[in-house]
């Protein structure tokens, strides 16, 4: 939609381009950004000529710029030894968005919406990723991407703070992982979303989301019994409702794949 309230845009070239006014909100691929009216709105800084490198690759892991678009975290190759890359196509495909919207939304854009059903949310707190903030005082700080969403549409990003990238270091690349998600219809917005990851040390992670108001992260030395596995699933007090699905059958659908995700990846690891 038109931003009627917008009157000023000016494009990013160095990091000291992005101190933003009040009232100036930096622009990546902008898809739910013109989505909606935005009151308070006056100026857009367009980061996408900032030259950020999409993807890089280390020794330490995956780093993801903040503009690097769905379509290209999707395309990325495999890789040997990262048994979780399938998750990188999974969490695209759960985009509630054309093929044509991936090509314009951007990873750090998705993220920082902080909508409960973000697929990259997902994707970032299923993966222990940690998120490079830059500050306007030209420092900056570090947060794990599941402490930095803390609820719909709500996150530890003060004004003026941009995103740089998203770190996955490379022990959670390496992992075993299982993937669910449902909604109420086959094009429908993500019920709920639980993705398992088994690390190379034997820890093991069941990440809820989707249906929770932020990503709820459950931790365990090893792959858990059923029953400790029910019950810190059922614990989980973030549930919500609205006319994408009630809190009780997101809560229920998410116990259910909470035991196929540890049945599938007990499976694997005997195997």
């Amino acid at each position: 939609m038109d931003l009627i309230t917008v009157r000023d845009t000016r494009v990013a070239r160095s990091r000291d381009d992005i101190v933003l006014a009040p009232g100036e909100q930096p622009l990546g691929g902008g898809t739910w950004l013109f989505s909606e009216e935005q009151p308070g709105l006056t100026g857009l800084v367009d980061l996408t000529a900032l030259g950020w490198q999409p993807l890089v690759e280390s020794d330490a892991g995956l780093s993801i710029a903040a503009t690097c678009t769905i379509a290209e975290l999707a395309r990325i190759p495999e890789h040997e030894g990262w048994w979780a890359h399938p998750l990188f196509s999974q969490a695209a495909n759960s985009l509630l968005a054309s093929f044509k919207i991936w090509n314009i939304a951007t990873v750090g854009g998705n993220i920082c919406t902080s909508l409960p059903a973000g697929p990259m949310i997902s994707l970032a707190a299923a993966t222990d990723a940690s998120a490079l903030i830059w500050s306007p005082d030209g420092t900056d700080r570090r947060l794990d991407v599941a402490d930095l969403v803390t609820g719909s549409q709500q996150n530890l990003l003060s004004h003026g703070e941009v995103l740089r990238a998203i770190d996955i270091p490379l022990r959670s690349l390496q992992s075993r992982t299982a993937f669910r998600r449902i909604a109420l219809s086959p094009l429908g917005r993500t019920g709920t979303l639980l993705i398992a990851r088994v690390d190379p040390s034997g820890e093991c992670v069941f990440t809820v989301s989707g249906g929770t108001t932020r990503p709820v992260a459950l931790r365990f030395d090893e792959l858990p019994s059923e029953a400790a596995l029910r019950q810190r699933v059922e614990g989980i007090t973030e549930w919500f409702t609205d006319a994408h699905g009630a809190a009780d059958w997101r809560r229920a659908m998410s116990v259910l794949f909470a035991e196929e995700l540890r049945t599938e990846l007990g499976e694997e690891t005997s195997a």
